[in-house]
C-alpha cells in the first residue's frame, strides 16, 4: 500500500510526462503510466510521420520508463472518440466560419474522461499529467493557476476542466522551470531525453498544414468553395479568394492581393463564402460574446466581476470586465482588443488564478 496513494498517470513519452511519473513514483505514490493513442495520422493521408501522442517510438519510450521503475504501463486506444468529437468539431468550426482549439476540447472532453474512467477501474485515488499549471483546494473548490514557469504555462488550454477533474488531479511541475525538468531528466539517466525538441503541432496535423487536412477530409472542398469574393466593410469586392474555410480572422500574409498598405482578415461569412478585409483598426473591438462557459475558482459570475481576459494562447491579457448574460457572459474590455476570433477560447484570470473560461461567439 502506497503511503501517499494510487495515481494514474498520462505519459506521452515526452519529457514532461516522464519526468512527472517518475517524480511521483519517488515521492511515494504508487504509479500506474498510461498512454493515450489519439490519432493514427497515416490514415488521413498526410505527409509526415507520426508525431508526439501518435508515435510508436514514444509509446515504447514511455513503456520502457515503467518498466524500468517497476510500475505497470497501459495503452489506452482512443481514436473512436478522438475522431467522433475533435476532429470532426476541427472540420466542422472552420466550415462554420471559426477557428477552432482542438486541444482544449480534447483535454476537457476526451483525454481527463478517459482517464477518470480508467483511473476507476485501476481503483487509483487521482490522475496525473505533464501540463505546467498548479491547482490547489480553497473555499470547497478547486482552482486552476498558473504554473511558477509562465513561457510554459498551460492553465489557458485547462479552463475547461470541472471540479471532478480538477479535485484528483495532481500537476507535479506547476512549481518548476523547464529548465529544471530537463535537468531532473539528466539526472535521472534520461540524457536523450532531456534534450529532445518539443512539438507544438496540433497532433492530427503535424504538418501544421491545417488547409491540407480540411482538402482531405473533404475531398471535394476545393472545387465548392474556390473563387469566392474578398470584398471591404462597405461590400466592394476587391478579388478572389480561395474557399472561405482557408482563412483566419487577423490573417495578414498568405491572401495574395496587393493593396500597397497592410490588409487583415476581419470576417467571415460561409453562407455567401465571403471573406472581408480591413486595415488594422477594423479588427479592434471592445467587448464580446462569450457561450460554454465553465467555472473554476467561483461558482458563477457576479455582474462587473474584474478579471484579465485572454483570447487566444499567447495573448498577454486585457483587463476587463465580466456580466452574465444567461448561459453566456458579455465581456468588456478596458481598451479594445484585436482579431476577437470565433471559435476560440476566452479564459478569464484574477491573478494567476484562472476564474473560468468559454468559447467565443463573436465580438459586440
Amino acid at each position: 500500500m502506497s503511503r501517499n496513494g494510487k495515481v494514474l498517470v498520462a505519459m506521452s513519452g515526452g519529457i514532461d510526462s516522464t519526468v512527472s511519473a517518475l517524480m511521483l513514483h519517488n515521492q511515494g505514490y504508487e504509479v500506474v503510466g498510461i498512454t493515450m493513442k489519439t490519432w493514427d495520422y497515416a490514415s488521413a493521408g498526410g505527409g509526415k510521420k507520426e508525431t508526439g501522442c501518435c508515435n510508436l517510438d514514444s509509446f515504447n519510450d514511455a513503456r520502457q520508463a515503467a518498466v524500468e521503475h517497476g510500475f505497470p504501463h497501459y495503452v489506452l486506444d482512443i481514436r473512436e472518440e478522438f475522431g467522433g468529437h475533435v476532429v470532426n468539431n476541427f472540420v466542422d468550426e472552420y466550415m462554420a466560419g471559426r477557428t477552432p482549439n482542438p486541444c482544449v476540447l480534447c483535454n476537457t472532453h476526451i483525454k481527463w474522461a478517459a482517464l477518470l474512467k480508467r483511473a476507476d477501474a485501476l481503483n487509483c485515488d487521482y490522475i496525473a499529467t505533464g501540463h505546467y499549471v498548479k491547482v490547489r483546494e480553497e473555499n470547497s473548490r478547486f482552482v486552476l493557476s498558473k504554473a511558477k514557469d509562465l513561457t510554459k504555462d498551460q492553465s489557458y488550454v485547462l479552463w475547461g476542466l470541472g471540479q471532478d477533474c480538477l479535485s484528483r488531479s495532481i500537476y507535479p511541475l506547476g512549481d518548476y522551470l523547464k529548465t529544471e525538468i530537463r535537468q531532473l531528466a539528466w539526472d535521472m539517466g534520461y540524457k536523450e531525453l532531456s534534450k529532445k525538441a518539443e512539438s507544438y503541432e496540433i497532433c492530427f496535423v503535424p504538418d501544421n498544414d491545417y488547409r491540407g487536412f480540411l482538402k482531405r477530409q473533404i475531398p471535394t472542398l476545393e472545387q465548392e468553395v474556390d473563387g469566392g469574393d474578398f470584398v471591404l466593410a462597405d461590400g466592394k469586392v476587391v478579388g478572389k479568394h480561395k474557399g472561405y474555410p482557408f482563412y483566419t480572422i487577423g490573417q495578414r500574409k498568405g491572401l495574395d492581393i496587393a493593396f500597397g498598405k497592410p490588409m487583415f482578415v476581419t470576417k467571415i461569412v460561409p453562407e455567401t463564402n465571403t471573406v472581408v478585409l480591413g486595415e488594422i483598426h477594423e479588427l479592434q473591438e471592445s467587448a464580446m460574446l462569450v457561450g460554454g462557459v465553465n467555472m473554476i475558482k467561483y461558482d458563477a459570475v457576479t455582474d462587473g466581476m474584474s478579471a484579465v481576459t485572454k483570447i487566444r494562447y499567447k495573448d498577454p491579457g486585457m483587463e476587463s470586465r465580466l456580466t452574465a448574460d444567461g448561459n453566456q457572459v458579455i465581456v468588456n474590455f478596458a481598451h479594445a482588443v484585436n482579431s476577437i476570433a470565433p471559435g476560440q477560447s476566452a479564459v478569464f484570470y484574477e491573478g494567476d488564478d484562472v476564474i473560468g473560461g468559454g468559447i467565443i461567439q463573436r465580438g459586440i
